[in-house]
């Protein structure tokens, strides 16, 4: 079935619930229809017989039969708008959306004054996206009945999605007009009200709407969306407790009121609305998993797990469940215990590739590269098209001093997946750290062909040409381009100061590196930076101390070290 024919089915059981909850509207749906009325032909009486057989089939949801019946009717009473009506009906509802136009065009053609028709066919030109035959269709319907509410509430839904508000304020005022208590008229005027920004008056039309069906529940959550929306967290709480107590089944509002409370930073409230829920329906694994989530947050590590197990227990393959108890595990410390979960998911779950990578990084914690590596290969068998497997996979390589495969396994990346940026900047990577820079330049390059806003890549160009002294202009103009992209990006910043620094722009420099350190006070590069700014400003004490700072970090002790020494023979 293709999308069109998916989208009017949902029409048409939405407008069946429109129609429900209206009540009062002049037209009804085709089902309630009054009963086929047989005239004095023998035609007529065959008819009778296979509409009232279709009617039955339909009922036992065996639609092709009744279209079948519902045809041999038609053909016996061809001008019977009534059996028209009906027939487009099932077409629509077997998805014949070619058969259900065709025949509804013809009954209106012939029968102008079937309004029960303009709005079945107004249902099908909305979900087409043509909106103005639904416009047309909507309105013939009002003009043959005047206190049509569908056609009202359809022709104010069909103006409000194109923001043509004032038309679809009109349509919703008439329709109340009409009926001052129509629930389902109040409610989508108080969505629109809500879309218009107008929250007091939209606030008013819920509350009427409530008032009227107290137990009205998409009124009582959007108006509390509302008050979200606002930043009037506690007065949503309050409305979902008023509205609590007038219906105390509902477990989803009490979820409802532990999430806000959350939002309040009110922690131990929330836990005590999920356990007064659990109290009642221990099975209730939604209200289960978010209290786990909550003690996972408040770093209750071991009441989260305990959540997690509960539902384990009853339920040993809610592999989600099992993912949330072995990260549980994981932040607590207890890395065995969330290996040993996370390699229990099997790969059918939908948290596999997740657990194999969190597993994978387990095993470095412990050293074990090669066991890494060895579950990054098999999820990565499944999951060919998964692009964190080959950056993981890659990395993993490269710490195993396997640089061959870390390239190797990026170009079977690129080959299945041309376009991926994050691919390509990490071959670019392993370009430059093996020597190959114009290579690595002309992979940056293409990623600024998918991307040309693509912050790394203009870095990664600049700095490599200001650490090299090529293209200084050129490179300036890349990294400030970086830099509006990423503004508080500590390592496009050191880049900036660092190509001032070959400019000689000594005091633009130091600015742009000083700021860079207070973002990356660890980075070993952005401290060297720092201090050979310094130097050549003179400032030989402040250059020592970045330098003294930069060697407990750096691999590169030998240069360090040569630098600190020069220094001191320079005092």
């Amino acid at each position: 079935m293709n999308k069109n024919k998916k989208c009017v089915l949902l029409f048409i059981f939405t407008v069946s619930i429109v129609f429900g909850t209206i009540g009062c509207g002049t037209v009804k749906p085709t089902r309630t229809s009054p009963v086929y009325k047989e005239s004095s032909s023998v035609n007529s009486v065959y008819s009778v017989y296979h509409y009232s057989m279709g009617v039955l089939l339909r009922l036992d949801g065996k639609t092709d039969e009744a279209i079948a019946e519902m045809e041999k009717a038609l053909r016996l009473d061809p001008e019977s708008s009534h059996l028209m009506t009906e027939l487009v009906s099932l077409y629509i509802q077997k998805g014949d959306l070619e058969r259900a136009i065709y025949l509804g065009e013809k009954a209106l053609s012939e029968d102008p004054s079937n309004v029960e028709m303009y709005l079945v066919m107004g249902g099908i030109y909305l979900n087409l996206r043509q909106n103005k035959k639904a416009i047309w269709a909507h309105e013939k319907a009002i003009e043959l009945d005047p206190k049509n509410l569908v056609a009202y509430l359809y022709l104010a839904i069909i103006y409000a999605a194109e923001n043509n508000y004032d038309k679809a304020e009109e349509n919703f005022r008439i329709m109340l007009e009409v009926d001052p208590e129509n629930v389902t008229g109040m409610y989508y005027y108080g969505k629109l009200l809500v879309d218009m920004g107008r929250f007091s008056k939209a606030e008013e039309m819920y509350k009427q709407v409530i008032s009227i069906r107290p137990h009205f529940e998409p009124a009582v959550f959007d108006l509390a969306a509302m008050y979200v929306m606002q930043n009037m967290t506690g007065k949503a709480i309050e409305l979902y407790r008023s509205y609590y107590d007038r219906s105390p089944a509902g477990t989803n509002v009490r979820i409802k009121i532990a999430e806000l409370l959350i939002i309040e930073k009110k922690h131990d409230e929330a836990v005590s609305e999920y356990k007064e829920i659990l109290k009642s329906e221990p099975d209730n694994r939604e209200a289960r998993i978010k209290l786990g989530v909550l003690y996972y947050d408040m770093r209750r590590y071991d009441s989260a797990a305990a959540e997690f197990s509960v539902i384990l227990d009853n339920n040993v393959n809610d592999h989600r469940v099992r993912y949330l108890l072995a990260s549980v595990y994981e932040e607590s410390g207890k890395d065995k215990l969330a290996l040993r979960e996370y390699l229990q998911i099997p790969k059918t779950a939908d948290v596999y590739v997740n657990a194999q990578i969190q597993a994978s990084m387990l095993y470095k914690k412990e050293g074990k590269t090669n066991e890494a590596i060895s579950l990054m290969e098999k999820a990565l068998e499944q999951n060919k098209e998964h692009v964190a497997l080959y950056l993981i996979l890659s990395s993993l390589y490269e710490e195993n001093k396997k640089i061959e495969s870390a390239e190797n396994i990026l170009h079977e990346g690129i080959k299945l997946l041309p376009e991926d940026v994050d691919l390509r900047y990490a071959r670019g990577v392993i370009y430059e750290k093996t020597g190959r820079f114009t290579e690595s330049i002309k992979e940056m390059e293409k990623i600024l062909t998918i991307d040309p806003g693509h912050a790394d890549a203009l870095n990664f160009i600049g700095y490599s040409y200001a650490d090299r002294g090529l293209n200084l202009e050129e490179a300036e103009n890349m990294i400030i381009r970086a830099l509006e992209i990423k503004p508080e990006s500590g390592y496009i910043i050191d880049s900036l100061g660092w190509v001032h620094f070959r400019q000689n722009k000594l005091e633009s420099a130091l600015t742009h590196l000083k700021k860079a350190f207070e973002l990356l006070p660890d980075d070993y590069t952005v401290i060297e930076h720092l201090g050979d700014v310094y130097a050549k400003l003179e400032r030989i004490t402040k250059a020592l101390e970045m330098y003294k700072r930069a060697l407990e970090l750096s691999p590169d002790k030998e240069t360090l070290q040569k630098k600190i020494d020069n220094l001191i023979k320079r005092r």
